[in-house]
């Protein structure tokens, strides 16, 4: 799957247990600042803290630990803001609509990562 599908999944398991959650975003690059795309991730408030944690729910590989951490933030990126990288800090209640008209409009994978948003 692709960080949105897990984003939106995440997001509504959360909110059928009673978790508030919504989406938030990253706009990434490659190392050069080439080939932006959003990356989505998932932002919770539990009970007895009083901010939103994020948390990516990607998946971790080798050199990747996104596990959830109310301690510290562990997304799988960090934003390098001198390729123009952004930590979008808005908590969505649901998808952007350029996440929406991209996911709807793909109609396979490979499709997809070409259409992808670039900025919300």
């Amino acid at each position: 799957g692709i960080c949105y599908a897990k984003s939106i999944a995440l997001t509504a398991l959360l909110r059928a247990h009673g978790i508030p959650a919504g989406l938030c975003y990253q706009r990434l690059a490659d190392d050069d600042g080439t080939n932006p795309v959003v990356h989505g991730l998932v932002a919770l408030r539990l009970a007895g803290h009083d901010r939103w944690a994020r948390v990516d729910p990607r998946g971790n590989k080798p050199g990747i630990d996104a596990r959830f951490s109310l301690e510290e933030e562990r997304l799988a990126w960090t934003v390098r803001e001198h390729l123009g990288e952004v930590d979008y800090p808005t908590v969505y209640a649901a998808p952007p609509p350029k996440v929406l008209h991209a996911l709807r409009n793909a109609r396979y994978r490979t499709e997809l990562w070409r259409t992808l948003p670039a900025h919300l």
